[in-house]
């Protein structure tokens, strides 16, 4: 089998980096600005309600994770619960998903690089850089998932350093005047906040899809993924407290907020040094994302539902080279065609849909288990989340109360790609038979 010719080398603390590094990336340093310029101070309200949300969907990811052992993450579970469609359909739009957020995320950096650079997003120059940091990342990918896994660790030590000192000296210069909770805001607002800051909080699904290339992925998962989210919920809560605590109202109009707010208890040079940090932890998050999105084709290949040519490995580096080719390609083209917001809408609501997949398949998995109609690769989990069925339930219900205020131009966005991919499911049965 293909899939055994990927190296085993990603351990529980990498698996953990990985899943900090796709949390903590850009959308901490972009979206404190977008959500308080919707609902003010009552973005901090906002930021628990997600943290809630999608602390009910990773439980549903870490039990389900831990029923397996190959890559693929989100494409398995829906191939395993609801059959090849579904399951193609899942892996083609978190493919999507994977590389609209390198996109996103890219364009941000560009902007707090331009904190240094003046142009460095805009024009030609803009270009030029986009095309040396997704070579950058596809270079790396194909070397080795070592090499991967190791500027991974080390960007994710240079994120959150900043980040912690954001805080900690912050925290000192709030003025409690900045915060004012007058009427709360109405349904369409808060839901629509709490939808672009979901941005904030995902990514964690991307240290599910290299199972194969972990050591022990059934009980690695869930700590990784449980580990890495309270951390980062409990960051955010923080850095939004001092960036309106020091810097509202300007906070609403801010293209670089974090930056903007320490240059006022900083100064300038603690504004370059959060601009710096930005930086790093958006290349760590790209890296990690590079990776995950890069084992997508490659694992659907594996199952024979993309041509047998993506689930080819480099001969001397055992990595899915032409699979890393692919993903570069699309990347670098979207990335440049693209600005950060709008590939954070196309990213967040893709993303939920996926995620409502994987929580519908804890359902199934354990309807199985109960009447004993379960495969032997997912009959036994390692983790069983806590009132798993209710868990389950609670974040469907929740998933479809964010996405009740998507424009008609997403939903258009999203059937197309849909159909697309349904296409080119299609297409690979009708070659595979010639």
């Amino acid at each position: 089998m293909k899939e055994e010719k990927l190296n085993r080398i990603i351990g529980r603390w990498d698996l953990t980096a990985i899943a900090i590094n796709t949390i903590i990336g850009a959308g901490i340093f972009g979206l404190p600005s977008k959500v308080f310029e919707k609902i003010g101070s009552w973005s901090l309200l906002a930021y628990i309600f997600c943290a809630v949300v999608i602390g009910l969907i990773v439980l549903c990811f870490a039990e389900v994770s831990s029923r397996f052992q190959r890559t693929g993450g989100m494409y398995l579970y829906a191939k395993e619960s609801f059959g090849s469609v579904v399951g193609f359909e899942t892996g083609w739009l978190y493919w999507l998903v994977r590389v609209a957020t390198f996109a996103a995320n890219c364009n941000l950096m560009l902007a707090y690089l331009s904190f240094f650079i003046p142009s460095a997003d805009q024009g030609y120059l803009r270009i030029v850089l986009i095309l040396l940091t997704v070579s950058a990342f596809a270079s790396i990918n194909i070397v080795g998932v070592k090499q991967s896994v190791l500027i991974t660790n080390i960007f994710t030590i240079g994120k959150i350093l900043p980040l912690l000192v954001f805080v900690f000296v912050g925290v000192f210069f709030i003025e409690p005047k900045n915060f004012s909770f007058g009427e709360m805001p109405n349904y369409e607002s808060f839901s629509t906040a709490a939808l672009l800051l979901i941005y904030a909080y995902v990514g964690f699904e991307a240290a599910v899809i290299p199972a194969g290339e972990t050591k022990k992925p059934q009980s690695d998962m869930p700590f990784a993924l449980l580990t890495a989210l309270i951390f980062s919920a409990t960051l955010f809560f923080l850095i939004q407290l001092v960036a309106i605590g020091t810097f509202a109202p300007n906070l609403s109009t801010s293209e670089r907020p974090l930056a903007d707010a320490a240059a006022n208890f900083m100064g300038y040079f603690g504004a370059a040094f959060i601009a710096i940090g930005a930086i790093i932890s958006i290349l760590g998050n790209l890296n990690g994302g590079f990776l995950t999105a890069s084992r997508l084709p490659f694992a659907m290949a594996v199952e024979n539902e993309l041509p047998e040519i993506f689930a080819k490995t480099h001969e001397k580096f055992k990595t899915p080279y032409i699979s890393i080719i692919l993903t570069a390609s699309v990347v670098l083209f979207l990335t440049i065609q693209s600005s950060f917001i709008s590939a954070v809408a196309m990213a967040t609501i893709t993303r939920l849909l996926v995620y409502a997949t994987t929580c519908l398949s804890l359902l199934i998995f354990r309807y199985r288990n109960r009447v004993g109609n379960q495969n032997s690769e997912t009959s036994k989990s390692t983790f069983k989340a806590p009132f798993g069925i209710l868990v389950s339930v609670l974040s469907i219900v929740l998933i479809f109360y964010l996405l009740s205020n998507i424009k008609f131009e997403e939903i258009r966005n999203l059937f197309v790609f849909a159909i697309v991919g349904l296409v080119v499911y299609l297409a690979n049965l009708v070659f595979r038979k010639i």
